[in-house]
């Protein structure tokens, strides 16, 4: 099997500020691997240092360490090979790379798109939010109107920097009262800052805020001292985290899990927990995007994903990824179903 790796930069339209810094641009990895009969397919390795502390030249070594592996055909059999990447190193960025290609070529071969492989009857659509950045108050507000104006049902503000009521209070007004919305801190409160910052934002009716605080301990704590659902993200790392039952929801990542296989067993884990689970983005590329959705048809997630951030980018034209009413209809061309990015 050859195997390929190429890097790619794309550029945000406006810098994503967040309580752990603004994004201006990503640095993607991806994968490209064809085999014996001329069918290529395509990973994708999204670290981002800021937000995991995985660097891109932390991923390469892992993904270039992966792709002698695939290389040398030491194992016969997707799982079987993954399992041996995993050996080589065991980083959960680039073995989602790895694996999403070995679904995309399983997807050629027998002329299905991946969410067919996964599931008996996945969904044909997948319902989609959007992420407003943490902008001054006007700034946040018209991002937040026009979403709702594109049939979104749900946005998804960033806080826990600046003055977090002035910007929730003008979201919510340019949205009204049928659109959710959700607030994501990434972790920037301590628990009681979390409670009394959750108190306080309350009258807004948030559907849920997003790690609040870090750590299983922590997330529990606030979850029984609030009245707002709460959501685990970035905690979702740690071992043991997903099957707590910390918390009403879990946010799942591809490349945090380690790829599609990974991921679906982490949302069985959640749901047996008592969780909610939807999917969300760490900033992918299209590659990244597909593929979340085909995992989120695949487990028929009916909750609002964060996966319609592809219009973030300059340059990138989303194709069949493009929301629509607050939805991404699933590819349905074999794999994938999309053509990889240019940069």
């Amino acid at each position: 099997m050859r195997a390929e790796i190429e890097q790619l930069t794309l550029r945000l339209r406006a810098p994503l500020t967040t309580s752990y810094g603004e994004v201006a641009e990503r640095e993607l990895l991806l994968l490209r691997i064809e085999d014996r009969r001329g069918r290529v397919a395509w990973g994708e390795a999204a670290a981002l240092e800021p937000y995991d502390g995985v660097s891109t030249e932390r991923c390469r070594a892992a993904l270039e360490a992966h792709a002698e592996v695939l290389r040398r055909g030491i194992a016969r059999g997707g799982a079987a090979l993954l399992d041996a990447c995993r050996d080589a190193d065991p980083l959960p960025q680039a073995l989602a790379a790895v694996d999403v290609a070995l679904w995309d070529l399983a997807g050629q071969r027998e002329l299905r798109p991946i969410a067919d492989l996964l599931a008996g009857r996945p969904s044909a659509r997948v319902p989609v939010g959007s992420v407003i950045a943490a902008a001054s108050p006007d700034t946040a507000a018209a991002s937040a109107r026009d979403a709702a104006g594109a049939g979104f049902g749900c946005v998804k503000l960033k806080v826990g920097t600046g003055d977090d009521a002035s910007r929730v209070a003008a979201v919510r007004d340019a949205v009204g009262p049928r659109v959710a919305l959700r607030l994501d801190a990434n972790g920037a409160w301590t628990v009681e800052q979390a409670v009394a910052a959750i108190d306080s934002l309350a009258r807004f009716e948030p559907e849920l805020v997003e790690e609040p605080v870090h750590g299983v301990a922590a997330l529990r704590e606030v979850r029984e001292r609030s009245t707002v659902q709460i959501a685990m993200d970035e905690t979702a790392a740690e071992p043991g985290a997903i099957g707590s039952g910390a918390t009403d929801a879990v946010c799942l990542k591809l490349g945090r899990a380690g790829g599609i296989s990974a991921l679906l067993a982490q949302a069985s884990l959640a749901r047996a927990a008592g969780a909610t689970i939807y999917l969300a983005s760490t900033l992918d590329g299209p590659i990244g995007i597909a593929a979340a959705i085909h995992c989120a048809a695949a487990l028929n997630v009916s909750t609002p994903c964060g996966l319609a951030t592809l219009g973030l980018f300059e340059d990138i034209d989303a194709g069949p990824l493009e929301p629509r009413s607050g939805t991404i209809t699933v590819p349905q061309a074999p794999g994938l179903g999309i053509a990889p990015p240019r940069g």
